[in-house]
């Protein structure tokens, strides 16, 4: 019966496969055998392919989603070719911007590939450090999103007054640290697989480096310019990224704990020259067979994985006003004109921009756009706008240098008890009602807040937090070409 089975399921995985390479182009099918002569010579040969296991991170993007697809048919190409062929760990790490629909699109993904019921794919996410099968039906436990949102607060806090805050940013040292782990998971892999760009790589390497810093980590001495260098980077830095940040404070460890053992040499493959391309022509692969639902705007727009345009021109747009003393439009107007003018870096057809334009670029919708945006901070963030505003400020860091300054500006009415709320800071006894508004406006424990009182604030150097990386050419063609400018001209 089980040689029956096995027959019955190897049919079944071929003709997923034929299936899938119809929507394969001439090209992708010429990357598909130079991506399974890469694997192969990873292994150390065809006969050693069988008990090769690769790593593959699934954030439930069409990039991801594309990638998993492309993997998944080398995987099939060799089983039909070869006695074995490769094992493959896919693992989600579920953040407060992991939606619903997210994982309802990774949840598609796996199903049209067949990676379910497939021994040779292991298919998990993590939630709130424990490891798990996967399943979109699952919400994320309410510890998980606690743990996502205290990491972000103190994070976001410790960005000092003069950086800008990028919603999410603190997911960077979050998935390093999930890299890390769920390398050693369960007897470990032998290798990390990503599509990643190499400005992406980059992006991610920088980030990481920033939030260790704030989190006070080891300096690193030698940082990794690709993910070549990414475990390298990750080891010294410990399993556990914000020992040093919680410290005094109790924490929950990575779970099962006896699966996770020393990590065995792990490499890096990269393969984002076989998988970049026209998204354009992708979009039958990835809705008609993949079965995705995505956003083609907000897929374009997206900076990274972690955070909504949305939500991200949202901030922009409260930092402009209250910290600022800007128009919350002109900050939210601004972000998105940065985003256009990476589109049209990209040269990403017109019609793309046209559509931001019409969804972002009308003044008539802002309300309404500040609303939802509202909606979706409350949401993913767990912070209604009193408490992004508190963060945005920065009050606590620094013993309370920006304190007055926060008040003013958003609290006036509470500028008589700033004498108060530094003793409330500095661990001192205070007025119940004193402590209570610390914690209602911060959504932060007092115990925190005190532990931010007396760290040092990290300045951000170089780009700003989550910048796409534009040069000084791109800022002068930025001024001269002001999208949205342009769009309310031709009304």
């Amino acid at each position: 019966m089980s040689t029956t089975h096995d027959q019955a399921m190897n049919y079944v995985y071929q003709q997923v496969l034929q299936r899938l390479l119809s929507f394969f182009s001439r090209a992708e099918r010429t990357a598909l055998q130079l991506l399974i002569q890469r694997l192969v010579v990873a292994a150390g040969g065809v006969e050693r392919v069988g008990t090769y296991k690769v790593l593959m991170t699934h954030s439930g993007t069409r990039n991801s989603c594309y990638t998993l697809a492309f993997l998944r048919a080398a995987q099939l190409s060799i089983a039909g070719r070869a006695p074995a062929t490769f094992q493959l760990r896919v693992a989600t790490l579920r953040l407060g911007g992991t939606t619903p629909t997210i994982m309802e699109n990774i949840h598609r993904s796996y199903g049209a590939l067949f990676v379910y019921d497939d021994p040779r794919v292991e298919v998990v996410m993590v939630d709130n450090r424990e490891v798990l099968p996967f399943s979109h039906l699952t919400p994320m436990s309410e510890a998980g999103r606690d743990l996502n949102r205290t990491n972000m607060l103190m994070l976001g806090h410790l960005r000092g007054t003069d950086g800008v805050f990028e919603a999410c940013d603190d997911c960077y040292l979050a998935t390093g640290e999930f890299y890390s782990q769920i390398a050693r998971w369960e007897g470990g892999v032998d290798a990390l697989i990503s599509g990643k760009t190499v400005r992406q790589q980059k992006q991610f390497l920088a980030g990481l480096m920033r939030e260790a810093q704030k989190a006070c980590l080891s300096t690193i001495t030698h940082p990794a310019f690709s993910f070549e260098g990414l475990f390298s980077m990750l080891d010294p830095l410990g399993g556990d990224c914000y020992r040093e940040l919680y410290a005094g404070h109790e924490t929950v460890e990575w779970r099962p704990r006896e699966s996770f053992e020393t990590r065995r040499g792990a490499d890096y493959i990269d393969i984002q020259d076989l998988v970049t391309g026209n998204m354009e022509e992708r979009w039958p692969l990835l809705t008609d067979f993949l079965g995705l639902q995505p956003d083609e705007i907000d897929a374009h727009l997206r900076e990274n994985d972690y955070a909504s345009p949305l939500l991200s021109a949202h901030l922009r747009g409260l930092q402009a006003c209250f910290v600022k003393g800007q128009a919350y439009e002109s900050g939210f107007s601004e972000y998105i004109q940065r985003a256009l003018l990476m589109m049209r870096k990209r040269r990403l057809p017109e019609r793309l921009c046209d559509q931001v334009l019409e969804v972002y670029g009308n003044p008539h919708a802002m309300a309404e756009l500040r609303t939802l945006a509202s909606a979706e901070a409350q949401q993913a963030l767990g912070l209604n706008e009193a408490q992004q505003l508190c963060l945005l400020f920065t009050p606590f860091v620094d013993a309370g240098a920006g304190l007055e300054r926060f008040l003013r500006r958003c609290h006036p009415g509470m500028l008589v008890a700033m004498p108060e709320l530094h003793k409330a800071m500095q661990g001192n006894a205070a007025p119940e009602q004193v402590m209570q508004w610390m914690i209602d406006v911060s959504g932060l424990s007092v115990s925190l807040i005190c532990k931010l009182y007396g760290m040092r604030s990290v300045p951000v150097i170089g780009l700003e937090a989550g910048d796409p990386g534009l040069s000084a050419e791109d800022e002068g063609a930025f001024v001269e070409g002001d999208a949205l400018g342009e769009r309310s001209a031709r009304r």
